[in-house]
């Protein structure tokens, strides 16, 4: 397809980019707004940013929603929620006004990015963390729970790991270190217990502000506090258990190497979790991957794949009429 233009929605726990491509793939529009997790900024902003971000790329290009020959959606927890799936799905029908789209979850954003929409497993751990995976023309997910009980290895969960080491700190269930006194100072903290405030008082963070201070771990683990980095190496353990698990699912054969690769902040730009994990998979006969595109082109590149699909399928249609 060398012609048409294609909207890929990638909706972040921190940020949600739209990217517009061209049948050959390149870039021609790019925006960013907000979060458009609805669980944190609801429904109504969310579908806000997605109008706000949609707006964006199509006035740098002069152009309205009905040019696009197709776009995807990849949005924080879709595919969770049989009543709130429904309503993002019916408002993104409205923001377009047709039907060339489809919603699924961001993981897809990631797989379709780095792997270029090829069969293999992608990792994603930014805010959250989840694992996506493609075989043959099957497809399956692992982890990315949400941030009360899973999530694990992401930013918001290394940073929660962060802050309960640094409770046990502050009443000597574990000796201060670096962290203990990092802690502090990146929250301004004029007494320990005041962290309770911060994060489940009135004027609590935001879940992208607590898995801001993974960062915080991160600068205790390289400045040699042990705990911080038993965190980092635990956040990685995590993960690699994600794709461990993905490969299975998919149905890889024991033995085939299995490409893989990842998105998101933490394995992107954390050599402290990455190193680990990619060490964790060396006898997991896993084939690395480094990312191709980043996720938001990744949605766009998906879009693309599903107007592809959609035209062999009216081919086909074609061929099987009567009148064909």
């Amino acid at each position: 397809m060398t012609g048409g233009i294609f909207l890929g929605v990638d909706g972040g726990g921190t940020k949600t980019e739209f990217v517009c491509i061209d049948g050959s793939g390149t870039v021609i529009a790019r925006a960013v707004t907000g979060t458009t997790y609805h669980l944190q900024v609801g429904i109504d902003e969310a579908v806000r940013r997605l109008a706000q971000g949609i707006t964006a790329v199509c006035d740098a290009q002069k152009i309205t929603p009905a040019a696009f020959d197709h776009a995807f959606f990849g949005l924080p927890a879709y595919g969770e929620d049989s009543v709130v799936d429904p309503q993002l799905d019916a408002a993104c029908a409205r923001l377009l006004g047709h039907d060339r789209y489809a919603c699924g979850n961001d993981m897809v954003c990631g797989w379709a990015g780095s792997l270029g929409c090829e069969d293999g497993i992608n990792i994603v751990a930014g805010t959250g963390s989840i694992g996506y995976g493609e075989r043959e023309g099957q497809s399956a997910r692992a982890g990315g729970w949400g941030e009360v009980f899973g999530d694990e290895g992401s930013a918001y969960w290394i940073a929660v790991q962060g802050l309960a080491l640094f409770s046990r700190m502050s009443d000597g269930r574990a000796p201060k270190d670096v962290l203990y006194e990092r802690i502090a100072e990146a929250l301004s903290l004029r007494n320990d217990l005041e962290l309770c405030e911060r994060i489940m008082g009135t004027e609590r963070m935001s879940r992208g502000e607590i898995a801001g201070l993974a960062g915080v771990v991160s600068r205790a683990a390289s400045e040699g506090d042990a705990g911080a980095a038993a965190i980092l190496k635990s956040a990685a353990m995590e993960l690699a258990a994600i794709a461990c698990a993905l490969r299975k699912r998919l149905g890889f054969p024991i033995g085939e190497p299995v490409p893989i690769s990842w998105s998101g902040g933490v394995l992107s730009q954390e050599p402290l979790v990455r190193r680990p994990f990619l060490e964790a998979l060396k006898e997991e006969a896993f084939n690395f991957v480094e990312p191709r595109f980043a996720p938001g082109h990744g949605a766009a590149l998906y879009a693309r794949k599903l107007a592809l699909r959609l035209a062999g399928s009216d081919i086909e249609l074609r061929r099987m009429s009567p009148d064909g």
